[in-house]
């Protein structure tokens, strides 16, 4: 995004989302960023909320090191926003976070968001932004998810590898992510497609196992081999397999922390227009949207209202999954299965 013709390209773009966010006069928005990375974000940003005539705030952050999203997502919840209050208190302030510093999983997210400050992750690539523009026909798709998951008691998954989860639901919220917001208070990612939520305190039991062309994210890439994780009470109690699952076993032990253990959020993707590849640049949307997988989580829950902050969050996404809620089958072989949920094109 070198010339001034790509900038422009770029704020246009930038506009056409916080239009569907509502942004307007009247309001105030705060763009949250940090040293040189996504500098054109930042000044698209700043250039499309001015067009349509909210009061901007430019919260330029020095750099705290690891600013690469890609990197950071791998020691999820650390940002630099507890050194600076000042800072801080004008994103809490704001009727709306533009957020290209990734906040995901923060206490400082979280506190925005308890403030009435919606917010919106922007951090992808600039290809990927385009390719997987969110539309009010996505809302719609998530929100008849989001309907059905409220309702639900119990999720179960299972494959064709030895996967048999099941998940006892409770009262936790259910995240939707269809990549604009307008609601105060409401967290969004451009982009989107996908929608999960927890289970009750101690309520997974089962097997997991992920087939070689599943995906690791943060570690971007296939499995390469089944791991099987066997559950108990919501904790994974053993991981099996060969080297690869020695290596992802190596890796959630780097963390030294036993709740890194813990399942996190389980959910599927209903974004047609994702690839199935883990090597993608950004922070993984195209595996974790993919439409018609099974969203396997280990580690933090905060974005849901648990307590859970560990560092240590594996996304794992699976291919070939069938899902119900109570007896409804939603997803089948990797299939959606309901029609309010379906692609226009499947």
């Amino acid at each position: 995004m070198g010339t001034q013709q790509d900038q422009a390209r770029l704020t246009e773009m930038f506009r056409n989302n916080l239009e569907l966010c509502e942004v307007g006069p009247g309001e105030t928005v705060a763009v949250l960023s940090e040293g040189d990375q996504l500098g054109s974000y930042r000044q698209a940003s700043l250039a499309a909320a001015r067009d349509l005539g909210a009061d901007v705030a430019d919260v330029h952050l020095p750099s705290n090191g690891a600013e690469d999203p890609a990197v950071r997502i791998a020691n999820i919840g650390q940002n630099a926003l507890s050194k600076h209050p000042e800072a801080m208190q004008t994103c809490k302030d704001a009727d709306m976070v533009v957020d290209h510093m990734l906040l995901l999983f923060s206490h400082e997210q979280i506190a925005m968001q308890e403030a009435g400050s919606r917010i919106l992750l922007i951090v992808e690539p600039v290809e990927i932004l385009e390719r997987l523009f969110p539309t009010a026909e996505m809302r719609t798709r998530v929100e008849a998810g989001e309907r059905r998951l409220k309702a639900a008691q119990q999720l179960r998954f299972t494959n064709d590898a030895g996967t048999d989860v099941t998940y006892t639901l409770g009262d936790k919220f259910i995240l939707t992510e269809y990549g604009f917001t307008t609601e105060p208070g409401r967290w969004d990612h451009w982009p989107g497609g996908f929608l999960a939520t927890l289970a009750a305190e101690r309520g997974v039991n089962g097997r997991v196992v992920m087939e070689a062309d599943d995906i690791v994210f943060p570690l971007r890439e296939f499995t390469g081999e089944r791991i099987a994780f066997d559950i108990s009470d919501g904790m994974v109690t053993e991981i099996s397999g060969g080297a690869r699952a020695d290596h992802l076993r190596g890796f959630i032990e780097g963390y030294n922390d036993p709740r890194a253990y813990a399942v996190s959020h389980i959910g599927w993707g209903l974004n047609h227009h994702c690839i199935w590849r883990p090597d993608l640049p950004g922070i993984g949307m195209d595996g974790r949207a993919h439409y018609g997988n099974v969203l396997f989580s280990l580690g933090p829950d905060t974005e849901f209202g648990g307590e859970n902050d560990t560092p240590c969050h594996l996304d794992l996404p699976m291919q070939g999954c069938s899902l119900w809620l109570d007896d409804e089958l939603i997803v089948e072989d990797g299939a959606v299965v309901p029609e309010d949920m379906r692609a226009p094109t499947h």
